[in-house]
Formats: structure tokens, C-alpha cells, sequence
């Protein structure tokens, strides 16, 4: 089927979810999951491959085998595209949340950033990739920055909050609306993605093989 929107059902689905994370209930609720959750993610996915490539859907199923957290399913869905510099796409009970880019960066790749980030030349570039991701919404990951300074680096840098991150990725939440749930979903989505786009093509050719390893395109 073609992609009519997303299912307002969905967010109520993820909220009760948060309340309920057991077994029995994914039971009794599995075929809503794929009729109003999944599937109206299947359909999305589908449009967008043409334009960004290959898309994974994420499984619900939790690794818990190293975390306190036992509870067995994700309160949220979510979406990549198969690239080492990759779009995101994540619906939950708040919203939407769009971006992309290295969630996990290796330490070489890291360590050239801020070496880009520290450069009067260099960081020409970047800076007005970053004013175009500005007009559209989208701001860096600070998820997990460093707390202070990075190793080598001053407190009082002009720029120490590029310096402290780790995750080379930009993104927009967006609060529940009305348009998630018909056909202009698409192309709002779309155009996110093409705004985010211009980031992971920055990335890409300025960190080139220094953050490709298997795990570097993959979100949550």
C-alpha cells in the first residue's frame, strides 16, 4: 500500500507500551503494532528509498543482556537509512524525532573534527553548513558531550561546545501534529532528510574512512 501518513494510534500504542512492557500485553497487542505502527512505517520507508537508499526498520525487541532494564520491548520505532553517514527517523508517545548522521564515532574521527573545529581555515565550511542546518531546525547532538574540555583542548575555547561532542549527528524533535497523520507526512519528512543530507554529505568527505566501522550508521 501506498504511504498515507502515519497512524494516529501509534503515540497511544507507545504510551501504553511505557505502562505495560510485558510479554502478555505485546501479545494481545501484536497486530495493532504492525497494522498501526510498523506498517505505516514499511509504507514510509518504501517512498523514501529512492531518493536515500536502503532503509532499516528496527526491531521492538530490547538488548537487555547487559542492562538493569529487563523490560523486553522499545518505546519507540525507528528507522535508518543503510549508510555509514545515515538519516534517522524515530516515532514514540512525544513525537518525532528526524536527523542523522555518526551516532558512534571511532576516536580517529573524533579527533579530526575537533582538529576541524580548532582550524580558522577549516572550520569555514563547517560553520555555514551548521547556519544551513539552523534554518532548518536542526541542531548537533549534545547527548553524551564531554563534560568540561576535551583532552588538549582549553575551557574557555570559543568553540567548546563543538568541541565537546561525541556524537556527529544534528536532529529535530517534533512534538505531536495533526500533519504525521495524513499524506504531507511525506513530504515534510522528505524534506528534513534533504536538509540533513547536507550535514552527512559534510561528514562524510571531511572524516571520510576515519568513522566508517559496522555500527557507525545505526541510531536506536
Amino acid at each position: 500500500m501506498a504511504f498515507r501518513g502515519l497512524h494516529p494510534d501509534a503515540p497511544a500504542f507507545f504510551h501504553e507500551l511505557e505502562a505495560h512492557n510485558t510479554k502478555e500485553w505485546w501479545a494481545a497487542n501484536h497486530d495493532r503494532y504492525v497494522e498501526h505502527v510498523r506498517g505505516p512505517f514499511e509504507e514510509l520507508a518504501a517512498e523514501l528509498e529512492p531518493e536515500f537508499g536502503d532503509v532499516k526498520i528496527f526491531r521492538p525487541n530490547r538488548d537487555v543482556r547487559f542492562s538493569k532494564d529487563k523490560s523486553p520491548y522499545k518505546t519507540h520505532i525507528g528507522m535508518v537509512s543503510l549508510a555509514p553517514v545515515a538519516h534517522y527517523l524515530q516515532l514514540s508517545a512525544g513525537g518525532l524525532l528526524l536527523g542523522g548522521g555518526v551516532y558512534d564515532v571511532p576516536p580517529a574521527g573524533l579527533a579530526r573534527f575537533r582538529e576541524i573545529v580548532d582550524h580558522p581555515r577549516l572550520s569555514r565550511e563547517l560553520d555555514e553548513v551548521l547556519a544551513q542546518m539552523d534554518a532548518a531546525n536542526l541542531t548537533p547532538m549534545t547527548a553524551d558531550a564531554v563534560r568540561t574540555a576535551p583532552r588538549g583542548y582549553p575551557i574557555d575555547h570559543p568553540r567548546i561546545d563543538l568541541l565537546r561532542l561525541r556524537r556527529l549527528a544534528v536532529g529535530a524533535e517534533e512534538e505531536l501534529a495533526d500533519w504525521m497523520w495524513g499524506i504531507d507526512a511525506l513530504d515534510i519528512i522528505s524534506d528534513t532528510w534533504r536538509s540533513v543530507s547536507i550535514w552527512c554529505t559534510w561528514v562524510a568527505e571531511n572524516l571520510g574512512d576515519l568513522i566508517i566501522h559496522p555500527e557507525s550508521a545505526h541510531g536506536r
